[in-house]
Formats: C-alpha cells, structure tokens, sequence
C-alpha cells in the first residue's frame, strides 16, 4: 500500500442472487452459501441487490433474514431497495424485526424514484393510487422517521386485552444510524448528508455538471465531498463505494477468459454518459490483486473512502464467486492495508 494511502477498514462485496425460474430455491441457497463463506473469510459486510420481475432477489429483507440465522458477525445490507415499490411504514417493521434478530447487523439501502417499466406495473402495485404516489425524497424522510421512532399516530393504549404502540415496533435503537442512501447525483448527495445518513456510491454515476468525456473517479470524488459538507459528521460521516472489482491471481485459465470477455461486452459503456440523464458506468477492474490494488490507489474516489462493498457480476456461477472472494479477502484486502474481521 503507498505510504500515502489510508489502510481500507471494512471489505464488503454485494450480489444479486441470481436463480433459475425453474428453480429458485438452488440461486437462493447459493447466495446464502455465499454470505457464510464471507463471513469465514473476514469480510465485514455482505450486500444484496433488489429485483423486481426478474431472476434476481426480489425479497433482499426475507433473505437478510435468513442470513441473519447462518452468521453471527458479517453486517447485512441492501444496495438498494427502490422505495417505490415500497410502504415505508412497513418496510420500517420488516427492517426493524430483523436488525432484531441480527442482533443489530443490519444495514438497510435504499433509493428513490418511480419503480422500472412503471407505466407497465402501475395498475398492480397501486391501482387506486398510481397517479398520486409520490416517489422522491419525502419517502426517503417517512421511512427515516419510522425507523428513528417518531410517532405513527397519536393513539397509545390498551384496548381491552390489546397493548397499543405509537410508534413502529419492534424498534431497534441503533437502526437509524445504519440506514443507507444509493445515489448517483449532487442532489442525491447533498439530501443524504443533509438528513443525517450514510452514502452509497456505486459503478454508476449522473455527469450532470461534466464536459462531455468527464472523469468517472473526479465526479465520483465530487459526490462523496458534497455528501460529507453537507452532513452533521463531515469527514467522519461513512461513505462506502462499489465498483466491480474481479482479481484473477487463483482463478483458471477459463475462468480468466470469461472475466476478460465480461469486462470487454461492457466496456464501450463507460466511454461517454449514457442516455438523458448523463449516466456514467466505472470500468469493470479485472486482473491480479497487485495491478487491481494500483489501480485502486489511483482511483480519486476510492482514496476518499474507508470502506467498499465490490459487487460481484451479475452472470457468474457460484464457484467463481467462491474463488472471487477469497482472493479479495486473502490477496486484494490486505494489499489495501485491510485486515480480516476475525484478526
């Protein structure tokens, strides 16, 4: 590691928990092999995606929920639950009760905005609403407020044999602090510091104020300061980054050509920003941990960060995620001044 970089404090990695239509049990059981063999590894965190209508999670809570019975340190997160799809009210029940039962593990990502393919989905998920549902930050602020234990309603009592609460429960105290914001924007960046969360940034960035071929790490780096000016903890409030990162040093000769084709088909991408809103994709990072830990240090963003979550493709199979992770955790970690939880 150069002199002049921060040893990495916390290793994550993120998977979209892939399965078969015909077989969803053998993706699920996978991805909860997964997180188990993370935990032995040392990782700190393990993170879900969330997919709705697709071979991928669609319940990242249900399935937190059963990690939280298979590991007793690894933190559990999600990146991210799209709150569109979502009643804050009772995803606060849903996150509290099983922050419960991971014994305060949990580490809750969300963002915003209308849910994918809205105008094809809308007469299911709000049928009686759909014009009226507002999907930007005040639900953000409800989900905030439930968790953090404000009052739902002004009722508290007993009826008859029935104890009332007014407020969501359980409640879990420490939860509040562990909420996360994905954003790929200033805004998005400057809400999550002003309201007192933690930051998300991952491969996917909005060059909304860039020339036209701007740098992924510079405008990475201007989201993470604006978050951080912006937030009650300054410097010290956590942000966490997450690239795709694929170190090669164990894997097969085969295994090394299917990374490289991978990193290839998605490379054209990051060349300019994509579609109206400007979105920029980060290079796909694929090679031995010694170039990969280079690059890294190279990397503006990264150099700002204490924490990273690497997300694992989306395509692979279950022994590459096996031989993926050990090499992060036995060879890329440590070259990024990071030790095992277990040490």
């Amino acid at each position: 590691m150069p002199p002049s970089s921060q040893p990495l404090r916390k290793l994550g990695f993120l998977t979209i928990g892939t399965f078969d239509e015909h077989d969803p049990r053998a993706g699920h059981e996978s991805t909860l092999g997964i997180i188990e063999l993370g935990e032995r590894l040392g990782f700190d965190s393990a993170w879900v995606r969330h997919r709705h209508l697709q071979y991928g999670i669609s319940s990242p809570v249900a399935v937190l929920a059963a990690a939280t019975q298979r590991t007793s340190r690894i933190e559990l997160g999600t990146a991210v639950i799209p709150l569109g799809w979502e009643n804050p009210l009772r995803l606060a029940e849903d996150l509290a009760t099983v922050d419960i039962l991971s014994g305060g593990r949990l580490n809750p990502g969300v963002s915003i905005g209308p849910p994918t393919h809205y105008d094809e989905v809308r007469s299911a998920l709000y049928p009686g609403t759909a014009d009226a549902e507002d999907f930007g930050y005040d639900r953000v602020k409800r989900l905030l407020d439930f968790v953090r234990g404000e009052p739902v309603t002004a009722f508290r009592g007993t009826e008859g044999f029935e104890v009332f609460s007014d407020r969501v429960q359980p409640h879990s105290p420490g939860l509040g602090r562990r909420l996360w914001y994905g954003g790929g924007s200033l805004a998005s960046a400057r809400w999550a510091g002003e309201h007192g969360m933690n930051f998300l940034t991952s491969s996917v960035v909005k060059a909304e104020n860039a020339r036209n071929s701007p740098d992924f790490a510079a405008v990475q780096l201007s989201h993470i300061r604006t978050f951080r000016a912006h937030h009650p903890d300054g410097e010290a409030a956590r942000v966490s980054q997450g690239l795709v990162v694929i170190p090669t040093d164990s894997a097969s000769p085969a295994q090394r050509a299917k990374y490289a084709e991978y990193a290839r088909k998605r490379t054209p991408r990051t060349a300019v920003p994509q579609g109206p809103a400007r979105m920029l994709f980060a290079p796909d990072l694929v090679g031995p941990c010694d170039e990969l830990a280079e690059r890294l240090h190279a990397h503006a963003a990264f150099r700002e960060v204490h924490e990273v979550a690497f997300a694992l493709p989306f395509t692979f199979e279950h022994e590459d995620y096996v031989q993926i992770l050990t090499d992060l955790a036995t060879r890329l970690g440590p070259a990024l001044g990071w030790r095992p939880a277990s040490q």
